[in-house]
Parts: structure tokens; sequence; C-alpha cells
């Protein structure tokens, strides 16, 4: 289940990239052929950027496909692989945690202040709760392969990924 909701969200990131590429083209075109650029195309790009990176973050944790160095790791055995993802996977739930926090402390600031963007006056704060259900998300996610790579390291073999 964890599996096919990251992979609905991974689905949503790349139809809101797709809209942003869209929307950037438009832009261009239209500043470059009639001198008429989308208000705002800046802000909502990066609005949608940052929605869709939120978005792909838990189907790349459960897939093991997120960057990662392990040209020492190459040739160890699968036991200090799992351990190691295991490690890995903890301080990525401790940053998680205190990154989805500090989302909301930040969005419930935005709300209060009533911050707003400066070319098209939306207000900031409106992306937070989707942002913070996202992570909240990760969070789960990352939790779960904690336990994956712990009972790997019991079996001493990689399970499979769906």
């Amino acid at each position: 289940m964890l599996f096919d909701i990251s992979r609905v969200l991974a689905v949503f990131g790349g139809v809101v990239l797709f809209a942003m590429a869209w929307l950037t083209a438009v832009s261009v075109t239209g500043r470059a052929a009639f001198s008429t650029p989308i208000p705002g195309d800046f802000e909502l790009v990066s609005i949608g950027a940052g929605v869709a990176i939120f978005a792909f973050l838990p189907y790349c944790q459960i897939t093991r496909s997120n960057v990662i160095v392990d040209f020492f790791m190459v040739r160890a055995p699968t036991r200090a692989k799992t351990i190691c993802d295991a490690i890995g996977a903890l301080l990525y739930l401790v940053i998680g945690a205190i990154l989805t926090w500090r989302l909301i402390l930040g969005g419930l600031d935005m709300y209060r202040y009533s911050e707003r963007t400066m070319t098209i006056n939306f207000p900031r704060w409106t992306t937070f709760p989707v942002s913070v259900l996202l992570m909240m998300f990760l969070v789960v996610v990352v939790a779960y392969t904690i336990w994956r790579s712990i009972a790997e390291t019991r079996a001493n073999r990689f399970f499979d990924v769906d």
C-alpha cells in the first residue's frame, strides 16, 4: 500500500512538473512574441517545483532511488549494506521529522502574518498544508524502510521493492 501511494504521488509530482514546464514555455513564448509574459510565472514555478519535490521523496525512499554514494560499499556483504541502510534511514527519519515540524511552524507564521507573493499576491501559506502532508507521508515511508532494513539484516538479503 505504501508503495502504491508513493507511486501515485510520484506521478502527481511529474504532472505538476509538466505543468510548470508548460507554464514556463507559454510565458517565454508570450514574452518573446507578444511582450506579454504570464505574470508571476516564476512564483508559480517555484511553488509547483516545491510541491513536486515533496511528492517525489516517498517514492525515491521506498524504491531505494535516492542519490547515494556507495563507492566503498560496492563489495561489502549484504548485512553491512542493510545495516548502513537502516542507519541512513534513521538519520533521514530525524531530518524528515524536524522538517515537518518546521514546515508546520513556518506555514502557521505565514498564515498569521498574511504573507503573500510579490507579483500575483498569492497567499504563501496555502501550499504548506500539502507540503506538510507529503512530508508526514515521507516520515511514515522512512519508518517503514527502517523496519525493512532491519528485517533484511536479519534475513541477510535484500527484499523486493514493490
